[in-house]
């Protein structure tokens, strides 16, 4: 059986560490970005920095973590092409931007919680999910912790209906940032 492969990447970390239990216990290597890695690996579970498994370290600041072709390519792969090695399962949330507008952040704190590379993990496992598990949000890891226990991995029917949410999670969260800069550009 081929090595099976989970990126967390996450804003929000609620319920994070007993997810990585969960998926550490089905057999799947876990892919992480540093903040979130850290968070996994105090609690004594295995991870591995996408950085390390990337070999390029996450620049400007954290703005570039995700964004690379073993990444991408991992994510999108068919499973038909064996050079690139598969990613099963994403784990993202997005930067809070929705939250910074209800605060009233200012404009360059708002342009910071704008994610480029969580909405491209998101689409991309969406877009994949005959064979990817996109998990969008914090309140389906109980069902994915669930599921993973029962059989190990995660049903299509499951996958179709996450890849629908993150489509419109994705879609929502475009829709608020581009409200947001035409509301400053009048």
């Amino acid at each position: 059986m081929a090595k099976r492969r989970a990126i967390i990447s996450v804003w929000d970390k609620t319920g994070v560490v007993d997810l990585g239990r969960a998926l550490a216990a089905a057999a799947y290597e876990i892919l992480s970005t540093s903040k979130t890695a850290a968070m996994i690996r105090e609690a004594g579970i295995p991870v591995t920095e996408i950085a390390d498994y990337t070999g390029s370290p996450e620049i400007l600041g954290g703005r570039v973590k995700t964004l690379h072709p073993r990444i991408a390519g991992g994510i999108l792969t068919t499973r038909k092409d064996n050079t690139v090695e598969p990613i099963d399962i994403v784990v993202c949330n997005l930067y809070a931007f929705e939250d910074g507008l209800a605060r009233g952040a200012n404009h360059d704190e708002l342009v910071e919680l704008i994610d480029i590379g969580g909405v491209t993990l998101l689409r991309a496992a969406a877009k994949n999910h005959a064979f990817v598990t996109v998990v969008p949000d914090p309140r389906h890891y109980p069902a994915i912790i669930a599921e993973l226990g029962k059989t190990g991995s995660i049903g299509a029917e499951i996958r179709k209906k996450l890849a629908a949410e993150a489509f419109s999670i994705t879609s929502r969260y475009d829709t608020a940032i581009a409200k947001y800069f035409q509301s400053v550009t009048k």
